[in-house]
Order: structure tokens, then sequence, then C-alpha cells
């Protein structure tokens, strides 16, 4: 019989250790490190996944890269538009796509209703999580049914296989990882192990069938991925799942795509009856109020491929105590901090003993440098208590001299703006070069300097 081999792995981070220690070197966390055994079992366990068809396994032997056949890969097109987005055009077969979140943000639901809304493909939803009942009470809220949605309430993997080659799925979700135990591993369900060595076994039958796989993964408390570092690394498609689980909307975002862009996001509207995808963002990402109020300013900003008109908040006042405050939330402190010092130097304004709070409505996280125009005027209609008019918005960079600078695909930015109904933009004249300024319902403003910008807005 075998020695059966033991290691020590940190439950937060991952790290491997031959023997236990206090604190974790990796993290800086301590008493993380729990045995765990490594050893696989060679008698009494049933095999992992072998194809049925050993036509489709990749061939052994080496091959020069100029023999290797290139075709288009096909993907597969789902009803969700947005998830289409973010993966790039698509599921792409044979692909493991790995989805975290915070509980309660609606991974289950969102992929329920993926699962529910492929009526041409047979897909097995497998929870070890929710029981049959509770998620057909799910399914009837969501309002979507038909026969090729299989579940499968199941936490061992050699059962699952059993399952998945008498049903031969074409899309496999698995929700979530961390509750799945496989034989050959003698620790409990969602340690490093179990984790790492169920993932492996599910990606070797997503690459040897050719079917895509859709993992659910928990995240700790800090809002990382749960499980050892090497899950992302294996696994094709990391996505984000955020929000505030106490508001309406979400974003789904791409952390890695082996087979697309890493900078798309989807919006969706969590609702009674499910998601629902957000087409035109920036309709909700701008507040719709019947007076104009100061200290708000619409910037145009990019997402991936998708411009989006976001509103910026800013609130000014006096510092009460000795040390004035600095906060923003979903910008850059640090770029603040450099925009106020511009103003101050540049533009002659005193705000070196005033509370200062940027807020980006929506939840977003903006780092397009865009923004930072929209930014400065958002400060000094809160400081001078002026309104900017509401069919007004900003496209451009601001450098530490005060000059406007000119930004990436502003063609895109102005017809945005256009479409939304704006009146006027403030975009850098270095943008003008190559641009058609003819024709279009909105006035376009080409400034080089700070100062200009606030002549034009403040008088």
């Amino acid at each position: 019989m075998a020695k059966i081999k033991t290691s020590y792995f940190c439950q937060n981070c991952g790290a491997q250790s031959a023997k236990w220690i206090g604190r974790c070197p990796a993290c800086g966390e301590w008493n993380t490190y729990v045995e765990e055994v490594i050893q696989r079992e060679e008698a009494n366990t049933v095999a992992a996944w072998k194809p049925v068809s050993t036509s489709r396994q990749v061939a052994s032997k080496p091959k020069p890269l100029s023999e290797i056949s290139f075709e288009a890969e096909s993907r597969i097109v789902t009803n969700d538009q947005e998830l289409n987005r973010v993966l790039g055009g698509g599921i792409v077969p044979g692909s493991l796509i790995l989805i975290g979140g915070e509980p309660g943000i609606g991974k289950s639901t969102l992929m329920l209703q993926i699962a529910m809304s492929l009526k041409n493909q047979r897909v097995l939803y497998v929870s070890g999580e929710e029981s049959e009942l509770q998620i057909k009470m799910r399914a009837e809220r969501l309002g979507t049914n038909h026969n090729n949605c299989f579940i499968l309430t199941e936490t061992g993997t050699q059962n699952i296989f059993k399952q998945i080659e008498q049903l031969q799925p074409e899309l496999l979700v698995v929700d979530s990882i961390q509750t799945l135990h496989s034989a050959f591993i003698e620790s409990g369900a969602g340690s490093i192990s179990q984790v790492r060595e169920c993932t492996a076994e599910l990606l070797k039958y997503a690459k040897e069938s050719g079917t895509p796989v859709f993992l659910i993964g928990h995240i700790t408390k800090e809002g990382n991925l749960a499980g050892p570092k090497i899950l992302e690394h294996m696994v094709d498609t990391v996505l984000q799942f955020e929000g505030d689980r106490h508001m309406t909307y979400r974003i789904l975002r791409t952390t890695k795509n082996r087979f697309g862009s890493t900078s798309e996001l989807g919006i969706y509207e969590m609702q009674g009856s499910g998601l629902r995808q957000v087409n035109n963002p920036s309709e909700i990402l701008i507040s719709q109020r019947e007076e104009h109020l100061s200290g708000i300013s619409i910037g145009a900003t990019l997402e991936g491929n998708r411009p989006l008109l976001i509103e910026v908040q800013s609130l000014v006042s006096p510092a009460t105590y000795g040390t004035p405050q600095r906060s923003s939330t979903g910008y850059d402190a640090k770029r603040l901090n450099m925009l106020l010092a511009v103003l101050e130097k540049r533009g002659g304004f005193k705000l070196g003993t005033q509370d200062v709070f940027l807020n980006i409505a929506g939840g977003l996280k903006v780092e397009d440098p865009a923004i930072d125009l929209a930014v400065c005027a958002s400060i000094l209609s809160s400081f001078d208590d002026l309104a900017i008019p509401s069919t007004t918005c900003f496209a451009a960079e601001v450098g530490l001299s005060g000059e406007i600078r000119a930004v990436n695909r502003i063609e895109n930015r102005i017809s945005e703006a256009e479409k939304l109904g704006f009146k006027e933009i403030y975009i850098s004249k270095f943008n003008v070069k190559g641009l058609d300024l003819k024709g279009r319902g909105i006035k376009i403003h080409t400034v080089s300097k700070l100062e200009e910008v606030l002549s034009g807005l403040f008088g």
C-alpha cells in the first residue's frame, strides 16, 4: 500500500508548505494552514472522465506550425447580448469559463437564465448548493422554460461524468466548483486540493469533448476568487459579477479572456423576473433631474468598444476641521489630488481649504483619463455654486500645465453624445485633425487651455 502523502495549504491564498506554519508568508494571514491529503487513491475509485470517441482527441505527436490547419472558430451565440460582448462574440466550444461574485449578487440566476435561453442546445445544469425544487422555483420566477435544460443535483465528479456520458450535453454549468469533490482526493469539498483536482477533471472533459463549461466560484472577503491562484490560470476566461446586491444594477466584467478582449463589460438590471440586459447604459448612468444643480457634469468615457456617458458628481465645501478631506468613489484619489493642484496652480482657485467629495454615479469605476475635464468642471461648478447646462458634456484629458489633451476614439464619444440628445461637447483642439465637424447635430467646442473651458461655461 502506497504511503499517504500530505501537505499544508493556506485556506486564504492557496500557498503550499511541507509543514505547518503560523503565518502565511504569501498573504500574511495567521492560522490559515490546514493539512490535506495529496496522494491520489489507486483502488476502489471510479475512473475520471474518459471520452466516448477517441476521434476527437488531439494527436499526441508534435506537428510543425505551418502544417496546422486553421479554421474560423464557431462560437455559440446566446440570446444574451451582454454575455456575447463580454466573451468576445459568443461562447467558444471547449472553453472553461469561471464566473465569480459576492453571495446574492445573481450568479446562479444569470447562469440558469442563460441555460434556459439556449433552446437549440442540450444544457446540463449541475448544482451542489440547491435542490431540484429550489431550482424549479427560480425557473418559474424567471418565466422561461424548455425541455433541453437538464438539472442534476450532485457533488461527486465521478457520478457527474457518468450522467454526462449518457446525456452528452452541449453546454455544462457547475454551481459551484467549491461544492464538488473527487474520489481521488481524500480531503473535504472546498479545500485547495479538491478545487484544483475537480477543475483539472472538468478542464480535461472540456478540451477532449469540445463542450464549453461554466464554473461558478465563491470569493473571499477581500473580493478575490476563493481557492488556489492556479485556478485562474487553468481556466480560459474569468468573469467577475460586480455590484451592490442592495442596488438594481449589476456589471459583468472580464479579468481574463484567451479568446477576446479583457476591457469589455456587460450591464444588467436585477428585476423580480430575473436579470434584464441594459443595452444603452448611458441612460441609466445619467440621472433624470428636473432642475439644474451645481456640481454635476457629464463625461464621455469608453469601456472596451462601448462608449458611455457617465455623471460626475462633486461637493466642495469649506473644511470644518483643520485638515481638508479628499474623498472619491469610482475615481482614482491620486488623480483627483493632481487635478485639484492643477486647478489651484493654473486656474487660481483656492481649493486648499476646501473639502472635496467626488462620486461617479451608477457604481462604476472609471480609469479613462478622458473624464478629467468633466471632473474639473464638476468641482468648479460646486465651488462657485453655478450649474452646468444639462445638455453639455466633456471628453478630454487635463495635463499638469492646464492644457487640454486629446483622447482616443473621439468620434465614437461624439456620436454617443449626439445620440443621447446633448447639444454641446468640449474636446481638445488636437482631436480635430481628421475629424468631420460638418453635418452634426451637436455643437463641438475645441479648446486647448483650461481657462477657455471655464470662460465658456461660467463666463
